[in-house]
């Protein structure tokens, strides 16, 4: 199998994407968060992951973290969080605190200027650094195949979900 660079990066995404979800199988909860513009990309894979793989999750402001959802973190509630270097990655950081504090299980799709890593609690996906006007893009694919992964590894019919209906008819 021959790669060109960049067909390589996807191909080592998808496999640490693929290794990640191995940590979702037997867990029955989870929280995703994002700030500014990245938190519709934090409700768009809590939305995949319910849709296929029958986990409850729920997105949430990062910004508002302790308003409710910091108390339901520990151990057995992994936190996904969409990290790129941005404006908003300080306050993130301290988001990320807080779950560690409470032995949340961090996985963090974060650009290698975002300056995460692995450890501690963490499990940091790198991405490519992109402006930000794109981030939104690049970030929700990494984690529909997170979704799609963890429905694989528990079973479920990813092609056929249960109870999802079309919700656009023609009139």
């Amino acid at each position: 199998m021959c790669f060109g660079s960049k067909e390589l990066i996807a191909w080592a995404m998808d496999k640490t994407v693929e290794k990640v979800a191995e940590l979702f199988a037997e867990k029955h909860h989870t929280l995703f968060l994002g700030r500014g513009a990245q938190y519709p990309v934090a409700m768009e894979g809590a939305l995949k992951l319910k849709e296929i793989s029958y986990i409850h999750a729920e997105a949430y402001p990062a910004g508002e973290l302790k308003h409710g959802p910091l108390a339901l973190v520990d151990a057995d509630m992994p936190v996904v969080t969409v990290a790129p270097n941005n404006e908003l990655l300080e306050k993130l950081k301290s988001n990320l605190q807080e779950v560690r504090a409470r032995g949340g299980q961090l996985i963090v799709f974060a650009d290698g200027a975002a300056g995460l890593g692995n450890g501690e609690g963490a499990h940091v996906i790198n991405m490519p650094h992109i402006h930000d006007v794109l981030a939104p893009i690049l970030y929700t694919v990494p984690l529909q195949l997170l979704s799609y992964y963890v429905a694989v590894l528990k079973g479920t019919d990813v092609d056929q979900p249960r109870n999802l209906a079309k919700s656009v008819t023609v009139e």
